[in-house]
């Protein structure tokens, strides 16, 4: 049986596409979301459209990416398939894991994947530290109760009011230290 899984970035985006081109190259079940593509463990439709596949049948998708967007994911996600006795293919990438030059393909268009990733979060981190020097970017607010903290760490070890409030241990120190700031700078 084909098997195909289409997915986009968000929910203002169309599935229209994948859908007919899966079609057209006969797919017979098709697994659609709209999820980001980080991680195939965050997407449902995925895991479904893998824990369905059975020994003969191929998983098609339209390009790579949409397949997955790390290395690891795509060589976990391959290896889960090929234990499975289950093919892959790419259609915009004339990728075939039926065979060993569409297997080999795949692991360099995986490997340059991954590296178009690691310089996308590269180029983000210069731009993050080029506003911080411009002091432009402060960072994300702090999602941590202070109050709780302050109320919490007098009564309770920073290990205990990180197991009540749910976070690490480094936090509530972190917390009680910007609490002491907080302090010295209303002095």
């Amino acid at each position: 049986m084909l098997i195909g899984y289409a997915r986009v970035s968000s929910t203002d985006q169309s599935l229209d596409i994948q859908r007919a081109a899966l079609a057209a190259a006969g797919v017979e079940k098709l697994f659609c979301e709209k999820a980001s593509g980080r991680s195939a463990d965050d997407r449902p439709e995925l895991q479904a459209c893998v824990e369905f596949a059975r020994s003969g049948d191929t998983v098609i998708v339209t390009k790579l990416d949409r397949f997955a967007r790390s290395t690891r994911d795509l060589h976990n996600l391959l290896a889960t398939l090929d234990a499975k006795d289950v093919g892959f293919r790419c259609l915009d990438q004339a990728i075939d894991t039926t065979s060993s030059t569409g297997r080999l393909t795949l692991a360099i268009l995986g490997a340059v994947a991954a590296f178009e990733l690691d310089i996308r979060a590269e180029r983000q981190r210069e731009g993050i530290e080029a506003a911080r020097r411009k002091g432009l970017y402060q960072g994300r607010k702090s999602q941590i109760d202070l109050e709780r903290v302050k109320q919490l760490s007098t009564r309770m070890k920073p290990s205990e009011v990180a197991a009540v409030m749910q976070i690490s241990r480094a936090s509530v120190y972190r917390a009680i230290a910007a609490l002491a700031e907080m302090q010295q700078q209303a002095a």
